[in-house]
């Protein structure tokens, strides 16, 4: 059986993708921070998940359900 990060597990195997995406993340207190995706998944209910690290949050990186309200993909080259 597979693990998800909604019952605490690491998903795993060929259904993560690997990736070095930053981002910047809405804060609770309303401010916004940079950050970085490292994997993407998506749960049996459609569900998008991205393994997030939040910059001088002093928290590892971990699953979450992703929010585009609250993680806003950052371009990766050029404009």
């Amino acid at each position: 059986m597979e693990s998800s990060p909604a019952d605490g597990g690491e998903p795993d195997g060929p259904d993560v993708q690997w990736v070095y995406q930053s981002v910047e993340v809405h804060l609770p207190d309303g401010s916004w921070r940079l950050g970085r995706i490292s994997g993407w998944w998506q749960d049996a209910g459609g569900e998008r998940w991205c393994r997030l690290r939040v910059t001088r949050s002093g928290r590892p990186a971990g699953w979450e359900r992703f929010d585009p309200s609250r993680v806003v993909l950052l371009p990766a080259a050029g404009l």
